[in-house]
């Protein structure tokens, strides 16, 4: 027998021997030395196993992401949200203002300033016209910039949203309010809430899986795929597009298949036993995750190999098989709701336009970034469309805020390259399938895109109306947590429905 034999055969013993101990004495007065304790907490906070109806039929632990119907037929089975990380200036993508134009250069009004807050704007800013030309396009005669001439040889598939506003000019708190319904932490994800609520179609995939690109992850870190206090199992789970595409996900030198699943089984043996001694359904979630682990095993190689799609394809896409990009992580999800994920969520990071150098330039770095974005998100549409999965696919694009009508300064002295400010007041979000209004544009700004005027929404407005396309009314899917249920939208938002065809 080899070394490596032996040492896999210890593992296996010290595995059941872990078992054993969990029916000893000792085990049972060690584990449970501060336990009494605990039970007492509870009776005194009134805490005890009832769970509210929606928990009970949303949640089984023994099998958290089987498929489960929603309350109400719902026209998306699943959801790509492409969020661009750092917000994008919408001045020179969707929201068209020839006014601005003529105010450029000069300096800012008193009444956009006064009782204002910015990120980084001091003293008298100067405005700063659109930085690219624009035309309409379509049927429905929408506005698109020049910076996205692929996207808007598809304006009649999009729903423009342009009265988008938050309450948070930073980007970590702008970005959870927008994926979790508060600027703080601890709150689930939108993609863990509609796992919660849907499970999955396919039981060897994760339900939630996030792909990210531009080198970084988004500012919030990844709090914006977090479970928060539902179940971990369903937070999201990151892949790669370059490489192995979860780490550890290979078996490791000289531990087999066969043996690989023998101590997943023994490990679970050991989770079983703790689960009934604590009831703990995070027990049965770790339980889930490690059998799931095994599944994708074979599973994720598969749906995230994209070297055996055909060259028209890459082609349509501008994919760059074994590279980190975009365009790659857009193929990617694709192939990922196709084979059944309920929720893909990208972040591409790098549209954070200052000025502050070339990178970040409105008029250099940020053309480079719409190149990046412009002709794989409209092959998805396309490929979608063709595939038939466009009428129950969900695509949401968007940023966490939007930039400012002036040129940004920081401490009153103008940047050395052309930027905006972030601004809260004013963004725009476009959706496409599942039911959302095709060629259609809801709210207005005002002449300059400072405001919005008619049709304003809010982060909470976006998840409610996602919820909805997935069947749920976003009021009733809930969990409970500290003592009352909490929802996405927690106490706001409504269903925009004007956007639904």
């Amino acid at each position: 027998m080899t070394q490596k034999e032996l040492h896999n055969q210890r593992l296996l013993r010290e595995a059941e021997k872990a078992v054993m101990q969990m029916h000893t004495r000792r085990h049972f007065i060690r584990e449970s030395a501060m336990g009494l304790g605990g039970v007492a907490m509870a009776a005194l906070f009134g805490c005890g196993p009832k769970k509210s109806p929606a928990s009970q039929v949303l949640f089984d632990p023994a099998h958290p992401l089987m498929p489960k119907m929603p309350p109400f037929p719902g026209k998306a089975k699943s959801v790509i949200y492409l969020h661009m990380a750092g917000a994008p200036s919408q001045l020179e993508l969707f929201d068209y203002k020839p006014e601005l134009m003529k105010m450029d250069g000069q300096d800012c009004p008193q009444s956009l300033l006064e009782g204002k807050r910015f990120a980084f704007i001091r003293g008298v800013p100067k405005m700063l016209g659109p930085q690219a030309k624009f035309a309409q396009h379509g049927q429905s005669g929408a506005w698109v910039s020049e910076n996205m001439p692929h996207l808007a040889s598809i304006a009649d598939e999009l729903c423009f949203i342009k009265s988008c506003s938050t309450d948070q000019f930073n980007h970590a708190p702008a970005q959870l309010l927008v994926h979790t319904g508060t600027p703080r932490l601890g709150r689930p994800s939108i993609g863990s809430w509609v796992t919660y609520g849907l499970g999955t179609e396919n039981q060897n995939l994760p339900g939630f899986v996030v792909l990210t690109s531009g080198g970084r992850n988004p500012d919030a870190g990844k709090s914006v795929w977090g479970s928060g206090f539902l179940p971990s199992v369903y937070q999201g789970v990151q892949c790669r597009s370059e490489g192995d595409p979860v780490l550890f996900l290979n078996d490791p030198d000289g531990m087999s298949r066969d043996l690989r699943k023998a101590s997943i089984d023994a490990i679970n043996q050991v989770n079983a036993e703790e689960y009934k001694e604590y009831n703990d359904p995070e027990i049965l979630s770790r339980i889930s995750q490690y059998e799931m682990a095994y599944k994708m095993q074979i599973s994720v190689p598969e749906v995230m190999n994209i070297n055996d799609e055909p060259k028209y394809i890459h082609d349509m896409y501008g994919t760059k098989p074994g590279e980190s990009c975009f365009a790659n992580n857009v193929l990617l999800a694709r192939k990922l709701v196709e084979k059944g994920v309920r929720f893909v969520q990208l972040f591409d990071w790098g549209w954070d336009s200052h000025g502050t150098d070339a990178s970040l330039a409105i008029d250099l770095g940020f053309i480079n970034k719409c190149r990046q974005v412009d002709k794989c998100i409209t092959a998805l549409i396309l490929d979608l469309k063709q595939r038939g999965l466009l009428e129950e696919t969900l695509i949401v694009w968007g940023g966490e805020f939007g930039r400012t009508p002036m040129q940004e300064n920081r401490e009153g002295k103008k940047m050395p390259y052309k930027g905006r400010d972030h601004h809260t007041e004013a963004f725009t979000i476009w959706m496409a399938g599942a039911g959302i209004r095709k060629g259609h544009s809801y709210g207005e700004t005002d002449e300059i895109g400072y405001s919005a005027i008619s049709g304003k929404v809010e982060p909470f407005d976006i998840q409610a109306t996602i919820l909805n396309q997935l069947g749920f009314d976003h009021e009733k899917l809930t969990y409970p947590f500290q003592g009352r249920p909490f929802r996405l939208t927690d106490t706001r938002g409504k269903v925009i429905d004007e956007i639904i065809a």
